[in-house]
């Protein structure tokens, strides 16, 4: 990698977690491929490799792992120094607990708030002091449909998200008067790793083989999976009439609709629509 990368030739810089795969890959592609700058960010970055040889004076790879906050830290002082400012925050990292709720472990339901919510946590303490000196940044919180509602067997999974969505609806009056905005992104069912099928604690956890309930409960989640629509950066710019912007599914009221960036199911197909 270089260092010839100049922030007034370039329109913005991202900092997206969980980058490597699913639609943190694909945001990042994309912003690449319009011109702009991005720190990746994921536990391993060699998923990566590839974008790093076709982008390598505009990508930065970063091993780091949300829950740690320290190495969040780091990672945010190395953007800096490698490009200068943040321009938008992709809270992107995160992954699905499926199952019926009492069977979930305790270490099963501590480790998935640990990556879903306060690894988001961790990542907006390292940033936001950022973006207020700069008096400007968009950050996009990744959410879910199932951030506004749930059905059987994705209980523990909208438990984050929800947590997600409330935090940042104070978050986005918290921070308007500094020239920040906050957009909550609520993917319907997309073709991505994160998207298991059964109860899915990261290697770390222990796990336990799910019981016929909790297979069950799992299986009102289950969805083919096709290639992924493209995702469109712009979204980091829509207006919208709710009090926090959310990019959301179509099944969402219009006025709480900025975009939809989604995937289509076998099924259904879901496409972009802005307010």
């Amino acid at each position: 990698m270089n260092g010839s990368f100049n922030p007034q030739t370039h329109p913005r810089t991202w900092l997206i977690t969980g980058a490597t795969s699913g639609i943190g890959r694909e945001l990042a592609l994309q912003a690449l491929e319009n011109g702009d700058a991005v720190a990746a960010l994921a536990r391993d970055t060699s998923a990566l490799d590839d974008l790093a040889e076709a982008h390598d004076e505009r990508l930065l790879l970063i091993p780091a792992d949300v829950r740690d906050e320290q190495a969040v830290q780091d990672a945010v002082e190395g953007t800096l120094t490698r490009f200068g400012r943040i321009d938008v925050v992709a809270n992107n990292a995160g992954y699905g607990l499926f199952g019926a709720v009492e069977e979930a472990s305790d270490t099963q339901v501590r480790a998935v708030f640990d990556t879903n919510v306060f690894g988001v946590l961790n990542v907006l303490r390292a940033t936001l002091p950022v973006l207020r000196a700069q008096r400007s940044g968009h950050i996009l919180q990744g959410s879910s449909v199932y951030g506004q509602s749930a059905h059987p067997g994705v209980g523990l999974l909208a438990a984050t998200k929800y947590a997600v969505e409330g935090l940042s609806d104070a978050l986005a009056a918290e921070v308007a008067p500094l020239g920040i905005k906050v957009t909550i992104i609520q993917p319907g069912l997309t073709a991505t790793p994160s998207w298991p099928t059964s109860m899915s604690p990261p290697a770390s956890a222990t796990t336990t083989r799910p019981s016929a309930r909790s297979r069950r409960a799992s299986a009102s989640c289950r969805h083919p999976r096709s290639p992924p629509r493209r995702a469109s950066p712009q979204a980091s710019g829509l207006p919208s009439t709710a009090p926090t912007p959310r990019c959301a599914w179509p099944s969402v009221p219009p006025a709480r609709r900025a975009c939809a960036p989604l995937w289509k199911p076998a099924s259904r197909t879901w496409t972009a629509g802005r307010v």
